[in-house]
């Protein structure tokens, strides 16, 4: 498929500008946006993918030669490929969005690709970003109007003064019914534009009125910094509608996957392996103002596996590196609740979860408010594990002064201990439950058994890799196949006629085969460049799915030596793989000689005893050629 729409959009973008595109894209810089990379050796990076759970990374980044490749799920590509995966978006809006980081004006052609014009209308995720963007500085320069009085004494009440109004772009909704569509018409966007990106919409009489009015306005970002929605919070008491409104699902925002301050948060967050979960906007602003850079906030849904998932690659949480994630809920009954809620999703992280709950049932702006900066920090600081508050909260609805009481209190807390992803820390929690129900140790771990026996509820168990068909590595046959085709798809300039000059036949595993057969007809190593155009040429030339996926792992698998590879390797690598063919050969002649009745097949006999001799005469010409191995 993807091969398709590069073919189709080939004939409307110019293909040198798509290679340019190519070449001027930092893919480590793209994936970054959306996953942490840390160090894999050999100037590869790794992260956790994208594509599908895992605890331990296993999404590999090669920044020279500018693809990407999952060994878990078998993904992989190019930086225009990883946008199409990760964003949904087609072929033509992932290279107009890289040529626009990159600074390139792309030039589009007519079907006959004899006269370059200019795109008259960009892709529709471009479109709808662009929508946004005007849409914030409308609003932003509203917000210091004579109407906007109520939205800025809001801020200030809260204690954000203009700078802060400034640095997370707040801005007012007027009170007219269509000022911003009318604003945003004269711009050039369409009415389909403007309803599909929910800034409009139809009134009963069907003309076209906005879809915010006379309300505080802030705009949701993605992890690229682009915004894609928008959240309003009302401000009038005559407003019938609910306290925060904000952006319904549209093409660019999906709210489970949407969290706010994320684009100014996942840097510290990354650095620092920790996040921060507060409740709302303004608690985002309150937290970050004060010290704690890490927040980040949902936006109109509760916090669910989407918003983890996304956390989880800008935290890095893996076996490796474990993060910190903090929840602070207000200490009221609907605090209380989410927090459970979060303690069932614990199972998703592989850090540790805590919990922060001010003091009073405040939340993280009336804090800082009330007792300043400080009181922000110190509220982090004094969290405490999630299981800890759960068991807490389970226990505190029972009467411990009755036997009933308690033994209900067990019967409850025991699944809370037995879900525990830690299990070295569920007989601490047995002695820890016991000791605070009053009860022997005894009872309270045959109920925690009882309550972990089989899968506890909750606990997701592990997902289907639907991985691709990869060869066995484990024989030296195999192993110096997988070294040649890796210096043909990394190092073509320096693999070059060397590699071409060792045929198909010479390869034994029949996907090395097919990823053989397929350099071949992408025009041979020798005329290669190398980079992601030269490995997305080879994938596409591959005739099935297990050579195709074979091509992405090789293109980010180290090469089995140490510092950079030179021609003396190359020449080692493809003497080492003819000598498994050649001595292989030679085996089989033996065996048919000696089958042979060198009397009755006298030339038969002497015709295979030449071809011995020949052969033997280059296995030994290979073994001095291979000396020193792999």
């Amino acid at each position: 498929m993807y091969a398709e729409e590069v073919a189709e959009m080939a004939g409307r973008i110019r293909d040198e500008d798509i290679a340019l595109v190519r070449e001027r894209t930092s893919i480590a810089e793209v994936i970054s946006d959306t996953v942490t990379l840390k160090s894999a050796g050999g100037g590869n990076l790794k992260g956790l993918c994208p594509f599908h759970d895992e605890k331990s990374p296993s999404f590999n980044v090669s920044p020279a030669r500018n693809v990407w490749y999952c060994f878990g799920c078998g993904a992989g590509g190019d930086a225009i490929k990883f946008l199409m995966d990760a964003e949904h978006l087609s072929f033509v809006e992932s290279v107009e969005r890289l040529a626009a980081r990159a600074g390139i004006q792309l030039r589009y052609v007519e079907d006959d690709r004899s006269t370059p014009r200019q795109r008259p209308q960009q892709g529709q995720r471009q479109r709808l970003v662009a929508a946004h963007a005007a849409a914030v500085e409308f609003y932003r320069a509203q917000l210091s109007t004579a109407g906007a009085r109520p939205a800025r004494e809001f801020l200030a009440q809260r204690g954000f003064d203009r700078a802060a109004a400034e640095r997370y772009d707040c801005g007012f909704a007027p009170d007219a019914w269509d000022l911003l569509t009318k604003h945003l018409r004269q711009q050039g966007f369409s009415h389909d534009e403007l309803v599909t990106a929910g800034l409009s919409r139809p009134s009963r009489s069907g003309s076209l009125i906005d879809r915010f009015r006379r309300r505080l306005m802030w705009p949701i970002r993605d992890l690229t910094g682009d915004v894609i929605g928008f959240g309003a919070r009302k401000l009038f008491d005559d407003d019938d509608g609910p306290k925060y409104l904000n952006t319904p699902e549209t093409p660019i925002y999906k709210k489970s996957h949407v969290l706010y301050g994320i684009d100014q948060a996942k840097r510290e967050i990354a650095k620092q392996g920790k996040v921060v979960v507060v409740e709302g906007y303004t608690d985002v602003m309150a937290c970050h103002l004060a010290g704690v850079p890490t927040a980040v906030a949902t936006c109109g849904t509760a916090f669910g596996a989407d918003h983890i998932g996304v956390l989880r690659r800008v935290l890095f949480d893996s076996d490796e590196r474990a993060g910190e994630i903090i929840f602070t809920f207000d200490g009221d009954a609907a605090g209380q609740k989410a927090a459970l809620r979060a303690f069932e999703d614990d199972q998703r992280f592989v850090g540790r979860t805590f919990i922060a709950v001010s003091p009073d049932n405040m939340d993280p702006c009336e804090l800082r408010l009330a007792k300043g900066d400080l009181a922000i920090r110190d509220l982090v600081a004094r969290r405490e594990p999630l299981v800890d508050f759960a068991l807490r909260h389970v226990i505190n609805r029972y009467d411990l002064d009755t036997v009933d009481g308690r033994v209900e209190a067990m019967r409850r807390a025991a699944p809370l201990v037995a879900k525990l992803k830690d299990r070295e820390k569920r007989p601490e929690y047995v002695r820890k439950l016991a000791g605070d129900l009053g009860m022997e140790i005894e009872p309270v771990q045959r109920a925690v058994l009882t309550a972990g026996s089989g899968q506890p509820a909750g606990e997701p168990s592990a997902p289907a890799r639907p991985g691709p068909a990869t060869p066995t590595v484990d024989s030296p046959q195999s192993m110096v196949e997988r070294e040649a085709l890796k210096l043909a798809l990394q190092e073509p300039v320096l693999a070059g006629p060397m590699f071409d000059a060792v045929e198909a036949a010479e390869y034994r595993h029949p996907v090395h085969q097919a990823v053989r057969a397929a350099i071949a007809a992408a025009g041979g190593v020798a005329t290669a460049t190398g980079g992601a155009v030269w490995i997305e040429q080879v994938r596409d030339a591959c005739a099935d799915l297990a050579a195709q996926a074979l091509v992405g792992e090789l293109a980010v698998e180290p090469l089995r030596i140490d510092g950079e590879p030179d021609p003396r390797y190359v020449s080692i690598t493809m003497a080492r793989l003819q000598w498994g063919s050649v001595t292989g050969r030679i085996r089989d002649l033996k065996s048919k000689i000696q089958r042979i009745n060198p009397v009755s097949s006298k030339d038969e006999y002497f015709a295979l005893f030449g071809e011995l001799l020949s052969l033997e005469q280059h296995a030994r010409a290979l073994r001095e050629q291979a000396a020193g191995g792999l």
